[in-house]
């Protein structure tokens, strides 16, 4: 942080408080750097305890005197489709300013940032006029009605790596719900999360239902302990979770975790290498590795070993290293130059043991400015290791071998983490056998693809409760008993 001068037409000046533009309380300021060039390209303002309060506020009022959490579910559904539609024509704004904050590959950045938002909103709008919000059943003394309520004030507090994506990802059910929400942006892409405000104004969303203010440690750990908010939604580092939950707990708040992975990809015996080729880039290398779904830790049978190894390393060292704009790059810049130094690290200390470097390993040649790191692979890791047991979010794999299938269990689930994970095989339904019994929220069988309509989340240090799907939408909503007559059920 520093205070600046805005330079840009990309700066952002104000938060989106109440449904308009509010000046900042305090001078400091984000200055946004492009992770291919170093260049500054924006500057935003950071909230203060002040703004923060100012944001929870509207949302509190929005929720306790404004029409939202009383409308029908019909009504909200139609607002939150026009958010569609206007965010729909910013996605291509989107898609590339997300790409030059973070360094994702322009054509993952169309996909998530740029149609990811819009997808979140109209799933969960097609979700609640569907979702049972009442209903009545008999009891002994007469009949109890059933009833879910929005919960309240939402905190949503989300990270760098997919940040429209994952923007949205707790707003659309929230709001679909009725609750009103204060949405904190990660400052390593402090530029686009303001696209999200300009659309809403343009689709109608009630003043106060959705907030934005960007923010550091301090104003964020003062907006999950803010007396004003019912619920904290949170994606991010599992250590940042832990404080999270503490504080959730010590205030008895509702809260949804989000956190890291040091995912297995299972490759048995019997794996087709081609079918696991063609899914490295999804399952392992995703988003140059800044992703926390990826499957870090390969499981190669000894059998097979030396054929896994040649392949995931003939994939890694193909990756187009590049500017993250260009089509053909497959792996771009981390997100930051603290990032890199992290990712670097953890290489230099995996260097230095006895696991094998097979490829990469530094930084790319021809790659004097932007903050990237070549795809990097290592083989003959022990589960042990570093390498193996800590988060690197960066594209660099672990190669482990092991005797047979249920050694292959066995490694997969000894990790503090169960987020995600992928099985390889000839058989789908030995995969689905083995997927079975790895400890872990989500897991694929010959690919690794969230899907949007089920269940996300973790186990273990890998977060708290479901996201996506009627039971990500669930999480937003309370249940309450309204004991009556009889006469209340439907004849």
């Amino acid at each position: 942080m520093s205070t600046v001068q805005y330079r840009t037409a990309l700066d952002r000046p104000a938060f989106f408080v109440g449904g308009t533009w509010l000046a900042p309380s305090t001078d400091e300021h984000h200055v946004a750097l492009e992770a291919a060039t170093e260049v500054p390209i924006g500057t935003a303002a950071m909230a203060g305890p002040a703004d923060i309060d100012a944001a929870v506020a509207a949302a509190r009022a929005a929720l306790d005197s404004g029409p939202w959490g009383r409308s029908a579910a019909a009504e909200r559904a139609e607002v939150m489709r026009r958010f569609a539609d206007a965010w729909e024509k910013r996605a291509d704004l989107a898609t590339t300013l997300v790409s030059r904050e973070n360094g994702m590959p322009i054509a993952l950045s169309r996909q998530t940032n740029g149609l990811g938002p819009a997808g979140h909103l109209r799933r969960n709008a097609d979700l609640i006029e569907k979702f049972p919000l009442e209903a009545p059943r008999l009891s002994m003394r007469g009949a109890t009605i059933v009833r879910r309520e929005p919960v309240g004030v939402v905190a949503a507090i989300t990270p760098w790596n997919f940040p429209l994506g994952l923007a949205l990802s707790k707003p659309a059910p929230a709001l679909a719900a009725g609750c009103t929400v204060v949405l904190k942006p990660s400052p390593e892409t402090a530029l686009d999360s303001y696209l999200l405000a300009d659309a809403a104004i343009e689709a109608g969303l009630p003043a106060g239902v959705l907030n934005i203010v960007l923010a550091d440690r301090p104003a964020s750990a003062y907006l999950v302990s803010h007396p004003g908010v019912d619920k904290v939604a949170f994606t991010g580092s599992t250590a940042a979770g832990r404080a999270i939950a503490a504080e959730c707990g010590r205030l008895v708040r509702r809260c949804t975790l989000e956190l890291g992975g040091k995912s297995a990809s299972i490759v048995l015996d019997d794996a087709d290498l081609d079918t696991f080729v063609a899914g490295l880039d999804a399952a392992s290398f995703m988003n140059n590795g800044q992703t926390c779904t990826l499957q870090s830790r390969i499981l190669a049978p000894r059998s097979r070993f030396g054929e896994v190894v040649e392949a995931v390393a003939g994939f890694a060292a193909g990756m187009v290293v590049g500017d993250p704009l260009d089509p053909a790059t497959t792996c771009g810049p981390m997100a930051s130059k603290a990032h890199q130094e992290r990712v670097l690290g953890h290489i230099r200390t995996a260097i230095a043991s006895p696991a094998r470097l097979i490829t990469g390993g530094g930084r790319p040649a021809g790659h004097e400015r932007g903050w990237f790191v070549e795809p990097t692979v290592f083989a003959d890791v022990d589960n042990a290791d570093r390498l193996a047991r800590e988060e690197v979010f960066g594209p660099v794999l672990a190669i482990i071998p092991y005797d047979d299938e249920a050694d292959a269990v066995r490694i997969a689930n000894h990790s503090e983490y169960g987020l995600a994970g992928s099985v390889w095989t000839a058989d789908e339904a030995r995969g689905v056998d083995v997927a079975r019994r790895v400890r872990t929220g989500t897991i694929g069988v010959n690919y690794y693809a969230i899907d949007f309509d089920s269940p996300f989340g973790g186990l273990k240090a890998s977060g708290i409760g479901r996201e996506y799907g009627p039971e990500g939408l669930s999480s937003y909503l309370d249940h309450k008993s309204i004991y009556t007559s009889a006469a209340q059920l439907p004849s």
